[in-house]
């Protein structure tokens, strides 16, 4: 059973997140919250799988939530629900450590998907949507070297790394699937899977979201 926290500030749109999570037979909603505050306090308390956040809500709003969850070590995982598909705001929640965002009105079936990505550790964003969602706002991120003219050190996340696990967050960053992965590396899905996870646990990401931003900071990946 996965368990899910709504935090929205809209009593309605509450309402009809709760609705159509308890019609599943694999969920059921553990709590409500009108405000970021409420949110932090509610994990606490009942340590949800998964927390719906909205971004614009009063008082503390669901970017510094989610950076708050986060922070303490839970193992809830965040998903961003936001008016907008390239809202600049829900770039900001994923650098915050939220595992993906979807927009108010997808799909019922893209909301449960979703919520079951999430809950397993995958990410909720197909990885073009992410690379565009960074490539909009790459003002956020660190200058280039060649822009600056001074070389920046190497992450130390990236220290570990084998040169097939650089390349294969590289290519991740660059919004391939793992089939895509497999067919263009000529690998089995499984064994990029497995890479994969060596990869998230080296570097300390949360999944393949985080790892994306990842390669974005650590400039294995430049916008096109």
């Amino acid at each position: 059973m996965t368990t899910v926290l709504i935090a929205d500030d809209q009593p309605m749109q509450r309402f009809g997140f709760r609705m159509l999570l308890e019609s599943q037979d694999d969920m059921t909603v553990v709590g409500e919250a009108s405000n970021g505050t409420e949110a932090v306090r509610l994990v606490d308390r009942h340590h949800p799988d998964v927390v719906l956040m909205d971004i614009r809500m009063p008082g503390l709003d669901g970017i510094e939530a989610t950076r708050r969850i986060i922070a303490t070590g839970a193992r809830t995982r965040i998903l961003i629900v936001t008016t907008f598909d390239l809202d600049e705001y829900a770039y900001d929640g994923l650098r915050a450590g939220a595992s993906g965002f979807l927009v108010k009105d997808a799909q019922p079936e893209e909301l449960l998907a979703g919520v079951r990505a999430v809950a397993v550790g995958d990410a909720v964003v197909a990885p073009s949507l992410t690379r565009r969602l960074l490539d909009a706002y790459i003002h956020h991120l660190p200058p280039s070297p060649t822009a600056t003219g001074t070389p920046r050190p190497e992450d130390p996340r990236l220290a570990t790394l084998t040169d097939r696990e650089r390349e294969i967050l590289t290519v991740i960053g660059q919004g391939w699937t793992n089939t895509e992965i497999a067919e263009r590396l000529h690998l089995a899905e499984s064994t990029v899977k497995t890479h994969v996870g060596r990869i998230l646990a080296k570097t300390g990401t949360r999944d393949r979201v985080q790892a994306v931003i990842l390669a974005y900071d650590t400039q294995l990946v430049s916008p096109a």
